[in-house]
């Protein structure tokens, strides 16, 4: 059986058309119609029904399609392994994370990685937790950075949680010493994330337990977008601590839910059925480190009633201490008279 035409299968199911599959492998529509029928005539199976311009699987395709995808995935992980025996320390490291964590993490972190592995080419891709599944299980990346998704699939790397946080103009009468219950958040319009964020996921499971309707201002793919408006007082935009934001003038809350912090782990996940390259092991080594040191990208602010309790305190304790330095000297001059 050619493995040609089971790659061809897997893409036309996967996208619907012949000229979407075309694109992804790159040939002719004509030469991909003839590879998808002569697999047909070769099992002696109808594999698709067309709908319009599209196909749809039948059910002999549908139990067709997890053969091919587990057969497809062994001689991957066949051909993978023996590039790692060849090739060492030097090659391409396919990595995907989504926009935030590019600019927040990996922008300062791959010059530091390079110095280390001169030899090693990262190729980056943008991709949103959810989109990075696919992208793992074709050997597309080697490795995903996003929340943890509890797929048993994957090997993860787990990291500090990442937390929801609310920021706001600076105007903005909301919340107290740094944080707000995601109740009180209903009665302000909200600039949120696009469902394709995790961490927008985790914020409206938080409003349904909390039994919360959200009111939505406005839904971006653009995390930046969201701070613009925010820091223009339209309304309070829901971010990832992950997300850089010294760039704006806001005030940083953290979310809370009966009185805890919203969060999820964050982890750096790869395909336990494709061995990750020697260098790729040492990439995720280091990155896991180096995320450890900078979470949270952002902090919540300070209120200015915790900062002027912060400098009583501290100030009273610089007293204590005074006093008691001031009282050890009277004690030790007494006992010398």
């Amino acid at each position: 059986m050619d493995l040609r035409r089971l790659r061809t299968f897997v893409a036309v199911a996967e996208l619907g058309t012949v000229s979407k599959a075309a694109v992804r492998l790159r040939i002719g529509q004509p030469a991909l119609s003839r590879q998808l029928g002569d697999l047909q005539q070769e099992l002696g199976l109808t594999l698709f029904d067309r709908v319009g311009r599209g196909l749809i699987l039948t059910a002999a395709g549908e139990q067709f399609l997890a053969d091919c995808r587990h057969v497809l995935a062994h001689i991957d992980a066949v051909r993978e392994r023996a590039e790692v025996l060849r090739r060492g320390d030097s090659g391409v490291l396919k990595l995907a994370a989504p926009p935030h964590t590019i600019e927040s993490v990996l922008s300062t972190f791959l010059p530091r990685y390079a110095e280390r592995f001169p030899d090693v080419h990262v190729k980056l891709s943008e991709a949103l937790g959810p989109e990075q599944t696919p992208l793992l299980e074709r050997g597309d990346v080697h490795v995903g950075i996003r929340h943890d998704q509890g797929d048993r699939r994957f090997e993860s790397r787990v990291l500090p949680p990442d937390e929801v946080l609310a920021a706001c103009a600076a105007s903005f009468e909301l919340g107290q010493a740094g944080h707000i219950d995601i109740g009180r958040l209903a009665s302000y319009p909200l600039l949120l994330p696009d469902s394709g964020y995790s961490i927008r996921r985790l914020f409206d499971a938080a409003c349904r337990l909390a039994d919360v309707r959200p009111n939505v201002l406005l839904e971006s793919r653009a995390p930046h977008t969201l701070l613009a408006l925010a820091e223009a007082g339209q309304g309070v935009a829901i971010i990832t601590s992950l997300l850089r934001t010294d760039r704006y003038k806001l005030r940083i809350l953290r979310v809370t839910h009966r009185r805890k912090p919203i969060r999820e782990r964050f982890a750096i996940q790869w395909d336990k059925r494709r061995p990750l390259p020697p260098y790729a092991e040492s990439f995720c080594e280091a990155l896991a480190e180096y995320i450890r040191e900078v979470l949270p990208i952002t902090h919540p602010t300070e209120s200015k009633m915790g900062g002027a309790r912060k400098q009583s305190a501290i100030r009273k304790s610089r007293q204590r201490r005074g006093s008691s330095r001031v009282g050890t000297r009277g004690k030790l001059g007494a006992y010398e008279q």
